[in-house]
């Protein structure tokens, strides 16, 4: 593993996107132990994407427009999904002490499916992961099953990170409601806007 495959995961999991923006979201919402959810379950949707590239399941997306659209719209639909729930659906952000393993677990496949169903994630691995590993390599899928692996270790704890971050800030927010109305107007219309970019991409 070189430092510049370290290096530049580094630099694509501190990108915002949608499972940083949800992080943020839960750890502003419903605490650092909630946040740890998000990001668990932010890290497993991980996990076809990058089994898909190295079984090459990827390269299906690449070269089937149907089968990247498909999977496209569904995420399309979803991040639309998930700005609307923020904003009409007090739990989603709600500051509370709800501490039931109930609500993690939701709060976990609400992640988990945010980057299920993104196709340009399976695309990303594809054309990611092969960059760092050697022609020579004897054993080239145990090699990319380490990097993925490696870089699925560095998105939890970057995101455990933000999610830190976001309930840190969280008393702050909490003794100012008109704060949290700003913040959660701001999360729906960043998911807004990220459905709207997936929706015209190629």
């Amino acid at each position: 593993m070189s430092l510049e495959f370290l290096l530049t995961s580094l630099v694509v999991v501190l990108l915002p996107g949608t499972g940083v923006i949800y992080t943020l979201a839960i750890g502003l919402g419903r605490g650092f132990k909630a946040s740890i959810a998000a990001a668990f379950g932010c890290t497993l949707g991980i996990v076809p994407a990058a089994l898909a590239s190295i079984i090459g399941l990827a390269a299906l997306l690449h070269t089937s427009a149907l089968a990247f659209q498909v999977l496209k719209y569904l995420g399309v639909v979803y991040l639309f999904y998930m700005a609307w729930k923020i904003l009409k659906d007090d739990t989603v952000m709600e500051v509370s002490e709800n501490k039931s393993q109930s609500g993690y677990r939701r709060i976990a496949v609400t992640g988990t499916l945010l980057n299920v169903l993104n196709p340009k994630l399976s695309l990303f691995f594809l054309a990611f992961l092969p960059q760092f590993i050697s022609p020579t390599a004897a054993n080239a899928t145990a090699s990319l099953i380490w990097l993925a692996v490696v870089f699925m270790v560095m998105t939890f704890l970057v995101f455990v990170l933000y999610g830190a971050f976001a309930a840190y800030a969280r008393d702050y927010v909490i003794r100012r409601p008109s704060v949290m109305q700003w913040i959660k107007r701001s999360f729906a219309g960043t998911f807004g806007f990220l459905g709207a970019k997936l929706a015209v991409s190629n």
